[in-house]
Formats: C-alpha cells, structure tokens, sequence
C-alpha cells in the first residue's frame, strides 16, 4: 500500500501519470455509473467495472434499505470467453456519439418497475431478472442494438440494422417495422444531428401498457454523402457517411404510432416548421414530443393523440417558445407532470428557470441545467448559481417550494425513486466522486467506487477575474518557488462546456502539465453555460471574438494577480472547439500566443454540423459573412508562431478534413506548421498507447516552442524571397 498525497493506493505505483490517466479512461473506470432508482425506491441498478483498469462493465443491484449489493451480469461470464468487440455499426455509432470509451455492459434499459433489464454485449440480447439477480441470453434473431423491456415486461423491443424487431422471453422474434423499406431508411436509430447534438440517443418509446410504440424513421437519403478512408491501410475499404454539414439538408425524421400488430399511424405536426425532434416522453401523462425550427429560433411541446379514434396521431400544442438568438434545448424536458402539467425550462428574464405550465417558478439567480425526474414527489433538477458556474447543486421544487438536495461546494447530480435519491458528488478537495444512497428514515449508504486514486493532486486556486468575473483555475507546479514561469492555457472556451468545476480531477492533465514546469490557466468565457442567457448569447454570429478576448482578459488578470507569469511564453492548448480557439489564438493574436497546440481542430465552420453551427452563425447561404468571420482558413497567411495541429483520421465528428485544409492554407502562404495525424482514431482518444503518447508529444511541442522568451518577430515565419 501507497500513500499519495495523503490517501492510500492500492498497488504498486510504478506508472506515470500519463499512462495512468490513458489505461483507466481519465480515471473513470471502477466509478458506478449508469444509476436508476427503482419507482418504489428499493433498488439501486448501476454499472461499475471490477477496478480502475478494467474496461469490462457489469450490471450491479443494491437493496437501498440494507446497502447489500448483487452482481447481476458480468460480461466475461455471460460470454463464456466470446469477444465483446464485434459490435453493431448502431452501438459504435452511439458509444462515438455519447463518448463511451468502455466495454461490457454500457447501457441498459428496465421496465417500469425496475424489475427486468435488459442489455446487448457482442450483437446479442440479454435479460435479467433484477429481483433474481439473474441474467440470460435470450436467443433472438440479431444483431441486437437498444433493447428495452415494454413497462410490463412481457417482451422486448430492439433495433436489428434497419428494422426494429420484437422479441419474446422464449428467443422467438419478429419484425415490427422496417423491412420494406429503401437503403437510406432505418426505423427506431437516432439520427445523427439528435445523437450528436441534441442529447437524444434512442429511436423508440413504448406506451405505458406495453402495446404501442412511438418510432422514429429516418431517411438519410436528402443527406451528403462524405467518405472517410484509411491513408495508413489502403486496401481497406473507405467509409461512406451521411454528413449534414451546416447549410446542406438534414435527414427527414418523422414519428409514427406502431401497434404490436404492425399498424401505424403517422404523427402530424408541421414538419417544415419544426423539422427537428428534439425529444419524446411516454408517460402515464400522455406523450408529448419536443419540435424545434431549423433555425432553432422556434420550438413547440406537443401532446399526441393516441387513442383509438380519428384523431390519432394528431398533435396538439402545449407550450411554444421563441428567443431572437435560438431556443435552448434542456435534458429531460419538457416532461409531463402525473396530473398532466408541463414541466419544461426556458430563458426567462435572463436566466433558464424551470416552468410548470409556462409560469417560472425558480429565481433569476438560478440556472437550471437540467431536469432529473417529474413525479407526484416533486421536480428534481440541477442548476449552479448563476454568478458561479463552479458549482452544480441538486434541487427539489415540491408544492410550490424549493429544496435544496446538495449544498457541500462541488458538481453533484442525482438519480430518484420514490423516498430514494442517489447522490453522486465531486469536490475540489476529494479525488474521484462519491456516490452516496439516501432514504428517508435510514442513514446513508455509499456505493463503493474502485477508481484508482490520481497520479497527481491538483494545486489549483480558483478565481473570478476581470470585469466579467471570469472564472479561472490557476495551476502551479508543487513547490514553486515563486520564480517566472512560462504560461499554458489549457481552455475548452466554447458552448455545452466548462472546463472550471468544483471537481479535483477536472484539474488533473492540466495540474500534469504544471508539474512539468508551467503555470497552467484554465478559463471559462462568454458562451460557455450556466451564467445566464447573454452570456451564452454573447457568440451568437460570432464563435471567435468573444470567446478569445476573454482568454486573453483571463490571462492578464491572473499574470497581475498571481506575479509569476512569463508573458513572453505563452502557450495554448485545447481540443475540439478548444483546438479551434487554440489555432485562433496564434493566428489573431501572435503579440499575446506563441505556440499552440489545436486538437481535432474545427477550422471551417461550413465543414460541420447543421444543429450546432446554425445556433450560432445561421444559415451559409445567407450570412456568409458570419463565417467567414469565425473560420480560420482566410488566417493562414498571419501565422507567424509555432502550431502544432492533431487530428484523428476516423473522426467522423470534426472531419480530418478541417485540419488537412487548414494544413494546406498554411503551406500555400508559406507559413510552416507541424500536423500529426491519428491512425485510426475518432474524435474520442481512448486508445491506451495513443493517449498516453499524445500527452508526451504535446509537451516536446512546448517545450521546444517556448524554450525562450518570444521576440516580436518569430522565427516560424521564413523570410520573403525578392
């Protein structure tokens, strides 16, 4: 047994923090996840690996009054040494979406008591009895993607490839819908743009009795076809998607009403309107179904018809709403409330306040985040003060009051049943995160993590600096002398992110990096969420200009309040939409960046996604503008400090064709830059070796980049010839 940083490790410490941070998945492994509440809030159903190395899930149980817990299924034991990784193209599509690195059990669906579960592992079915403790392989026609119980647990619906099949407790199964259809068709799947953008991963819903389904068919056919090859392996066959980049058709998504006899009835709403489905709820309540504008400016809750007359499939509207800039969609709204009420959240007075039937019953000084569950209990949602984005607390409205669930400063959420409720918190001061089960009457009970303990602990200081009280983590490395340092910043800066959080190991790459001789900043500007509806709004036609003079206003603060900045070398570094502000850095502002290090950069807004690249810059075809404005192709010629661009060639998010034309702008104006490509890598890096070694890579980079003080003209730009 270790000790480190004052707590206990288990094992013997021979690794460095890199390969530590790659081979448990950012120390994610062993944590539980993947937590529900039985509605009688005995059961705890969630998923945990057997340690923080292993990337295999199994399916646990906990008796909430007792805390005894019960091994459900274990992978490695229902596949009897079978390999797990030949999986349908629906599960790697939704595991790339959703970001999911692990293996085993990585979703899985109940009937509406808790009581049966069902899950794949390897294209197969599983079932299991969550009383019993007990799971089986049902022996249906496969490959199986999505499996979930009808709320009675008679049977189970999955999607097979293009079809969505029923299938019954004896192995027997059967096409619903799907068969019939034209290559670009698939019934029950997600679309792209839902899966990617808008939070919504499954297809289908059952009614509450178990004989009806509402179903999403998507044709892609309207879609671009983009191909994605594999340079490093040329006798492999390319991959043909179907990509909506931001200006070009998306797929036509409609819902229908199918019978377990195969009848359907098509749901009507006004589709050239409200061409998005942003989400659906089948409840006791009704079904009501979320619709939103292509130019998101719009959005409408809708009930269904769904009884037996000749209204079916007619909708009606419950509430709609309307912002100048864009609607925001919230996760888990709107919902309906048992007595039919619409719980939902909206950008009221300046802040996204829950509302009941329109009216906002949450403070202006809270942020809602999300909504957890809607029951005759009460509302459960999340939300962070709205001048502290830091902090994301768990709160309860119930008869027209508010209840605070968390109050200790960290990132809390929750999972509900009945009198039950499941805590998971992170602190800056606690490594990993807790997860604690509370239940009235009886003292809480903990479900055990077996996440490995961090490497490194972050010395960090969080502030809010700046007129805009940005706020800002500052890493130093451990005992600093107090002598000038060079600077990293290490943003994401961008929408849907915070890279500033309460939580120990959000800091823990950029503490690493601290270690290794820099003082790392970490700020969260205009457009990031929770600090209400201008500061989101504050990029609205424009990703760059804000989002990079708050890097900068953060960055000059700190250097007046902290003392020991070097300003002479200062380095920025990001993925994704941190890899665009990185490359942005360098290339507006060389006076305050000299390197940079731009991850899955996106460098051409044109080149990415209709849902999210419309929100901020509209439409291509008319505001061209817009993005000229924020791409940085039109920059290439101004780069006169060290870049270093990575890109995964299998990224099918921010396509490699970002960096690649970025890459080819820069050499056409002579400009050098260094581009490492990602053999076989998507948007995420869960490859062991690879992310370990990215890691290394990107400090050489920096190192070398920033070994001296910056002069005003940079060796990287080589002289003109005559």
């Amino acid at each position: 047994m270790a000790t480190i940083d004052g707590a206990s490790y288990s094992g013997e410490v021979t690794d460095t923090f890199p390969r530590q941070y790659a081979r448990t998945q950012r120390l994610t492994l062993g944590e539980p996840r993947n937590i529900t509440v039985s509605p009688d809030g005995h059961r705890v159903v969630f998923l945990r690996s057997s340690n923080g190395s292993d990337p295999v899930n199994s399916l646990w149980v906990l008796d909430a009054e007792t805390g005894d817990e019960r091994l459900v299924a274990d992978p490695k034991a229902l596949l009897a040494g079978d390999d797990d990784d030949d999986l349908p193209a629906e599960e790697r599509a939704r595991r790339e979406r959703a970001r999911e690195g692990a293996g085993g059990i990585t979703s899985y669906a109940t009937d509406a008591s808790s009581s049966v579960v069902a899950f794949a592992l390897g294209g197969r079915l599983f079932a299991g009895g969550l009383l019993s403790g007990q799971a089986r392989a049902l022996a249906v026609t496969g490959p199986v993607f999505d499996p979930r119980p009808d709320p009675l647990a008679r049977r189970v619906a999955y999607v097979s490839g293009a079809t969505l099949r029923i299938g019954e407790l004896d192995g027997s199964s059967r096409v619903l819908v799907g068969d019939d259809e034209p290559d670009t068709v698939t019934w029950g799947s997600a679309d792209f743009i839902a899966a990617e953008e808008m939070g919504r991963f499954r297809g289908y819903w059952w009614s509450p009795d178990g004989e009806t389904l509402a179903v999403c068919r998507v044709d892609t056919a309207p879609v671009g076809t983009w191909v994605i090859a594999d340079p490093a392996h040329p006798d492999h066959e390319a991959t043909t998607i179907r990509y909506p980049a931001a200006g070009t058709p998306n797929a036509d998504v409609t819902l229908h009403l199918v019978g377990l006899d195969g009848s359907r009835t098509t749901i009507d709403w006004d589709r050239d309107f409200f061409p998005y489905l942003a989400s659906v709820a089948w409840t006791e309540a009704g079904l009501v179904m979320h619709v939103q504008s292509r130019d998101q400016q719009g959005s409408m809750v809708l009930r269904v018809d769904v009884g037996d007359g000749p209204g079916r499939g007619e909708s009606a509207v419950l509430s709609h709403d309307y912002d100048d800039a864009w609607v925001e969609l919230v996760a888990g709204t709107p919902a309906l409330l048992p007595d039919g009420r619409v719980v939902h959240a909206a950008d009221r007075d300046g802040a996204r306040r829950l509302t009941i039937d329109g009216e906002a019953v949450t403070p202006v000084d809270l942020q809602v985040r999300s909504v957890l569950s809607a029951t005759d209990d009460g509302i459960v949602f999340q939300a962070n003060p709205i001048d502290d984005a830091t902090q994301l607390h768990v709160w309860r409205w119930a008869d027209g009051e508010l209840h605070p669930i968390t109050d200790e400063p960290g990132v809390h959420s929750a999972a509900v049943g009945g009198s039950t409720t499941v805590v998971r918190s992170a602190t800056i001061d606690r490594a990993g995160s807790t997860t604690l089960v509370r239940r009235r009457g009886i003292d809480d009970l903990t479900i055990e993590s077996l996440a490995e303990w961090p490497l490194v602990s972050p010395n960090v200081e969080l502030l809010h600096v700046g007129d805009r009280r940005l706020a800002t983590a500052v890493l130093l490395p451990h005992d600093h002398d107090g002598s000038p340092l060079p600077v990293l910043l290490d943003p994401y800066g961008g929408p849907h992110a915070l890279r500033v959080t309460q939580s120990h190991n959000a800091f823990l790459t950029s503490q690493w990096f601290a270690d290794q001789g820099f003082a790392v900043v970490v700020t969260d500007g205009r457009g990031t969420p929770g600090r209400g509806s201008e500061w989101e709004r504050a990029v609205h036609g424009d990703l760059a200009t804000a989002p990079l003079d708050d890097q900068i206003e953060a960055l000059h603060a700190v250097a007046e309040q902290v003392g020991c900045l070097d300003l002479s070398r200062v380095a920025i570094r990001g993925w994704s939409f941190g890899g665009y502000l990185a490359a942005l850095a360098v290339l507006r502002r060389p006076d305050v960046f000299h390197a940079a290090v731009a991850g899955a950069p996106v460098t051409e807004w044109r080149l990415y996604d209709t849902h999210y690249t419309e929100r901020y810059l509209g439409d291509p075809a008319t505001g061209a503008q817009t993005y000229d404005a924020s791409s940085l192709l039109p920059l290439a010629a101004d780069l006169t400090r060290p870049l270093l661009l990575i890109h995964g060639l299998a990224d099918d998010n921010v396509v490699a064709a970002h960096t690649l034309q970025l890459s080819s702008a820069l050499l056409a104006a002579g400009r050098p830059h260094e581009v490492l490509p990602l053999v076989g890598v998507t948007h995420m890096t869960p490859q062991e070796t690879v992310a370990e070694n990215l890691m290394l890579h990107q400090l050489e980079f920096l190192q070398r980049s920033l070994a001296a003080p910056a002069d005003a003209a940079s060796p990287n730009v080589r002289d003109e010839e005559p």
